[in-house]
């Protein structure tokens, strides 16, 4: 027993770790958003596994500065969270680089009511209760960009940082909120009861980038991070493709991780799809440059970002090199 222990130690050594520790990353909103199908995907297929990570599970978090926290806490340091909440922690000292983009349309992002409210529009709102999720996450900048143009100031409403996705669903149909932020699955598991208010897409437009993968300069500057980022991007890659070469087994991978109703997820993916939802990983710096237009309003920023400094695209799969 002692030689096979020694063995597996030099095993180990040789792998260099990538496969000898069970790992977790964190995905904002996993279990009540799709932004995590990629990863569902890629454990449920085995991509991780092919590319020497052995993915113990997802931590959630429920967007903005939380995300990023869960993400800095984390033994493997690496989440995709919103770019806003990234640019942020940034800003504020944080040591962290973006290793891969992630979601570029805000599509499926809209703020809903209780059936029968007499809110039908962003124009309904002034001297409501309107919910996000958390500071710096992107239903806060979705809000702040749409307030600008509409011409209003942020006294115009009290915005309320109501939590994760489904606290946001609890605190409209309590009465906490008039207001709240949703996507799916959690409109369509529940517009019986709900309306829509208005719809991120028809304010602002839909292509924005919500998220990206992010690490420590740390993780990534190490031998071990270096190798561990490549295999969690090219298997996220894979994961991606595979969602939409068989989007209704996706589904049904993403239902069973989520606990949710795989025919619902099976209507909703089909209009993913066509949306192109889910991206391979490459940095869009047109839609990363329209999210940044709520932290100039928070007046967080100044002008554009220079993402030269705070980007690293060595660990993103050969194709998926981004045009600066």
């Amino acid at each position: 027993m002692r030689i096979l222990r020694g063995i597996a130690i030099i095993i180990a050594a040789l792998l260099g770790g990538t496969a000898a520790q069970a790992d977790s990353v964190v995905v904002t909103h996993w279990g009540s958003a799709f932004y995590g199908t990629p990863y569902a995907v890629a454990m449920e297929k085995g991509f991780f596994k092919q590319h020497g990570i052995d993915m113990t599970g997802i931590t959630s978090g429920s967007g903005g500065g939380t995300s990023v926290r869960n993400t800095l806490a984390g033994d493997l340091p690496f989440g995709e969270v919103a770019l806003s909440a990234a640019v942020l922690a940034i800003q504020h000292g944080e040591p962290l680089v973006l290793v891969c983009g992630g979601n570029n349309t805000v599509g499926d992002i809209l703020w809903i009511a209780k059936k029968g409210s007499p809110l039908h529009s962003f124009e309904d709102l002034k001297g409501k209760r309107v919910g996000f999720t958390a500071p710096g996450s992107v239903s806060n900048m979705l809000l702040l960009m749409i307030l600008q143009k509409h011409g209003w100031d942020r006294s115009a409403f009290q915005m309320v940082p109501a939590g994760d996705i489904g606290a946001n669903l609890s605190a409209v149909l309590n009465g906490a909120i008039d207001t709240g932020m949703t996507g799916e699955p959690v409109w369509s598991e529940n517009e019986a009861k709900l309306q829509p208010v208005f719809w991120a897409k028809d304010e602002v437009g839909s292509h924005i980038t919500q998220n990206v993968c992010i690490t420590t300069r740390d993780f990534a500057g190490s031998k071990d991070g270096a190798m561990k980022l490549r295999a969690l991007l090219a298997a996220r890659q894979e994961g991606v493709r595979y969602t939409y070469a068989h989007p209704d087994e996706a589904a049904d991978i993403t239902a069973k991780a989520y606990t949710g109703d795989a025919a619902l997820y099976r209507k909703v993916f089909t209009h993913f799809v066509v949306m192109h939802y889910w991206e391979e990983g490459a940095f869009d710096y047109t839609g990363m440059n329209r999210m940044m237009e709520g932290l100039r309003i928070l007046g967080q920023i100044k002008g554009d970002v220079d993402w030269s400094k705070i980007v690293d695209t060595s660990f993103l799969p050969p194709d998926l090199k981004p045009h600066m």
